[in-house]
């Protein structure tokens, strides 16, 4: 009979860790590619249907959000 020790706390947090850093990955991923289709498609269907002021209101306000989450995820070198 072999005993083997009962799984750690620390396998857990450590596949807990590369899930999110998945998931980070993959948000980091489509950050650009989203912000690039999404916001050219809908800013003129918000103008013809609500008014240019709208429209440029949603494209300030979307490039804003988009520039911040860009930024919070980048992923920069180290400086050592």
């Amino acid at each position: 009979m072999v005993l083997t020790p009962p799984p750690s706390d620390e396998s857990a947090a450590t596949a807990a860790h590369s899930d999110s850093r998945a998931a980070l990955k993959a948000f980091v991923a489509f950050t650009p590619l989203v912000g690039a289709v999404v916001l050219p498609l809908v800013v003129p269907v918000l103008m013809v249907r609500f008014g240019v002021s709208t429209g440029v209101g949603v494209a300030v306000a979307a490039s804003c959000v988009w520039f911040v989450a860009m930024l919070r995820t980048a992923e920069m070198p180290g400086h050592h």
